[in-house]
């Protein structure tokens, strides 16, 4: 049984569904909300007839409603800031009207309640629909638009947000972060929104995450902290360019974001329903940490595959061979693997290619075959050797690129994204496919499956080393080039859940020459992210850090490598925090390195279903002093692991763990300690939570790249 209320507005018949079990009805017809237990977005319907939205974080009151408060402005007809939708009908009018039709309500299985408002132009048949889908335990609504037309031709999309979210008119603080290569996240960057527009933006492509996150943090009590203050995330699922504008007109800042509308108008067809990117919020009214363990909660459940399973240790062959190896070679890095207790092996970059063999990052690229001279029986005697020592094994792929020294170029060189007339630009030496062509899908399929479907290859490594700079297509239409930018991520996406389907027991990471591509659009098929090609640990504190806002630390890729030359104590330690994996040659590793890496491998495995599947609270900020502290809590609050890591001398000063159940008892043991190293003052006595969360506990480290590792266990 639904309940109908009815409402005319000059003229426009419009009705309002609210499903029997929804989370809140209306107080009134013209008024109604999308909320969680937290968080609400209000709307109202003016006497105008079009959708308002009350400014996130205030009293649904009853202050006059002004075009500025509109839901998801429109370009050309009476809005002078940054619209949400801009369009160009098939007769060449670039005004559009939406005015209020509808919404409706529904539940999934999952007890999520989706919110569908429609919306249409009375001149056009050019209908809007507005979708909220909330979770509300988490505080999580993810946002989306749909747009559908009726006209004589094709209408062209020149803007085309996923969200034009309302905030207050004053006291707005953006969190963003910047990076370039090797220095991804690493960058925080908190200032006051002002009257103008900011624009967070990637114009790339492909790879369009290298400088810029489609992630960010609003506050609305001032500069953001981590246990106190409404905090609002904002992550957009688009792995292509993405724009974030956050528009402050003077009255109010509307929060503008989805598919970077540079160079990327669409021309959508009578019928054809274009939709936009997701957008996720989270709201917390106490601060970044609870913000941060809702989204992670989320994430688990919905925005990465197997967020229930603690993932593997791996090792890496990069370090240790580069692209100097054979079957012997790899086959040696095995036993010494399986002595340290490592679990999943990785064969990365170099094992294909024939006519132009991989010996190098100049050839090979798109010929997918494994190189004769090097492994002359193929992919699956190595996967074998790894099955017989209890290893599983991985591969590394790079479907959507092609070298120009390759067989695949040779004889297919309109396969490329390049412009005519122009010499060839390169990056890493290589270009990007056209995934916009279907013999380029077919293609980067085929390649897919007749690697991952070698037996036993159980984990792939996706990369991406470059994004687009000559944004062409030699099988797009001329007046359809700027489709590129958004088809291409959409046929990613398909190829990407394609192998998540007929693939469902391989794990895949994530990679983009780092972190060029670390967005739940793309994370949705995969288990984990490379968040950076710098592994150097001392870096991988504050990074981390960052990352850690957004995505669980399970899905960050945390390797042991030679980095910066720090101590292997301090290096396990900074990976035990995350997804611990190890990018060396353990043959040339001294015996006391060894002995930690194994020891850090065994407590990793002790602790990974706390650190991967608990909540995370950040203790000390890295960025501000000489350390950086975390913890993780167990769901039934029974487990805490916390670490310490050491950035610059300091004293040896008590950390304070958090989220501990006050009436516990919690006994105190260091994992892996430092060789040489005086225990903790407190190994082995029993403490309440409270006591421990009041006094804190003094780690065993005070200088530079010393880390420690604490289990709280009751």
């Amino acid at each position: 049984m639904k309940i109908q209320f009815y409402l005319f507005a000059l003229g426009v018949a419009a009705t309002l569904f609210v499903a029997e079990n929804g989370v809140a009805n209306p107080v009134a017809a013209n008024k109604f909300c999308v909320s969680t237990r937290n968080f609400a977005l209000n709307f109202e319907v003016g006497d105008d007839g079009r959708l308002y939205q009350r400014a996130v974080g205030t009293a649904d009151g009853n202050e006059k409603l002004l075009r500025t408060h509109e839901s998801y402005p429109q370009a050309g007809d009476g809005y002078v800031w940054e619209p949400a939708l801009q369009v160009v009908h098939a007769d060449g009018n670039t005004s559009t009207a939406l005015f209020f039709e509808s919404v409706t309500r529904t539940n999934d299985d999952a007890g999520r309640e989706l919110t569908q408002i429609k919306l249409h132009d009375p001149a056009y048949p050019l209908e809007v629909t507005l979708n909220f889908r909330a979770d509300r335990e988490r505080d999580v609504v993810e946002e989306w638009t749909g747009i559908i037309h009726h006209e004589s031709g094709a209408v062209t999309l020149e803007r085309m947000a996923s969200t034009a979210l309302l905030l207050p008119p004053k006291n707005v603080y953006l969190t963003h972060f910047f990076g370039d290569w090797a220095k991804e996240m690493l960058t925080p960057i908190t200032e006051q929104i002002t009257p103008g527009t900011k624009v967070l933006d990637s114009k790339m492509g492909v790879r369009a995450d290298q400088f810029q996150n489609p992630s960010f943090v609003l506050s609305l009590d001032g500069p953001p902290v981590e246990n106190s203050g409404r905090v609002l995330a904002g992550s957009l699922e688009w792995s292509g360019s993405f724009q974030c504008a956050f528009d402050d007109n003077g009255e109010n800042i509307h929060a503008l974001c989805g598919v970077n509308p540079f160079a990327s108008a669409y021309h959508l067809n009578p019928g054809e329903t274009f939709t936009t990117p997701k957008m996720i919020w989270v709201w917390s009214a106490n601060g970044l940490g609870e913000m941060s363990r809702k989204l992670h909660r989320w994430a688990r459940d919905f925005g990465m595959r197997d967020g229930h399973k603690t993932r593997a240790v791996l090792l890496n062959n990069w370090e240790a061979t580069g692209f100097e190896f054979d079957f012997s070679r790899i086959v040696g890095l095995y036993d010494p693997a399986k002595a340290l207790g490592v679990e999943l092996f990785l064969l990365d970059d170099g094992w294909f290619g024939n006519k132009y063999p991989r010996v190098n990052d100049h050839a090979g690229l798109g010929d997918w075959q494994p190189n004769r001279s090097r492994l002359p029986d193929g992919l699956a005697p190595l996967a074998t050797e790894a099955v017989k020592r209890g290893l599983r094994f991985g591969i590394w792929m790079e479907p959507e690129m092609v070298n120009p020294k390759s067989e695949l170029f040779e004889q297919h060189p309109d396969w490329v994204i390049r412009q005519p007339k122009r010499a060839l630009e390169l990056q890493r030496n290589q270009l990007v496919l056209d995934l916009t062509r279907p013999k380029v899908q077919a293609f980067e399929w085929q390649s897919i499956q007749n690697i991952l479907g070698v037996p036993d290859i159980s984990y792939a490594k996706w990369d991406c080393n470059r994004y687009l700079t000559q944004p062409g297509s030699s099988y797009l239409a001329p007046d359809r080039q700027s489709h590129l930018w958004i088809d291409y991520v959409n046929a990613l996406y398909a190829l990407m859940d394609k192998t998540a389907q007929a693939f469902p027991d391989t794990e895949l990471m994530l990679c983009s020459g780092g972190g060029g591509r670390v967005d739940y659009g793309a994370l949705k098929y995969f288990h984990e992210f490379w968040p950076s090609d710098n592994t150097d640990p001392t870096q991988r504190v504050p990074m981390q850090w960052d990352y850690s806002y957004f995505f669980p630390p399970m899905a960050i890729a945390s390797h042991v490598t030679h980095w910066g030359n720090r101590p292997m104590h301090f290096a396990c330690s900074v990976a035990m925090s995350a997804r611990f994996g190890m990018d060396l040659d353990l043959n040339k590793l001294s015996a006391q390195d060894k002995a930690i890496c194994a020891g850090a491998i065994s407590a990793y495995k002790r602790i990974r279903d706390v650190t991967q599947l608990g909540d995370l609270y950040r203790l000390e900020n890295p960025h501000e002093g000489f350390r950086g502290a975390l913890d993780f809590v167990s769901p039934d609050r029974a487990r805490t692991v916390v670490f310490v890591f050491q950035l610059k001398d300091g004293p040896q000063s008590p950390v304070h763990p958090q989220g501990l159940d006050p009436a516990k008892n919690y006994t105190i043991h260091e994992l892996n300690p430092a060789p040489g190293r005086a225990a903790i003052p407190q190994e082995g006595k029993t403490f309440t939570g409270e006591v421990l969360m009041r006094d804190g506990i003094v780690p065993s480290c005070a200088h530079a790249v010393e880390a420690s590792v604490i289990e709280l266990g009751s």
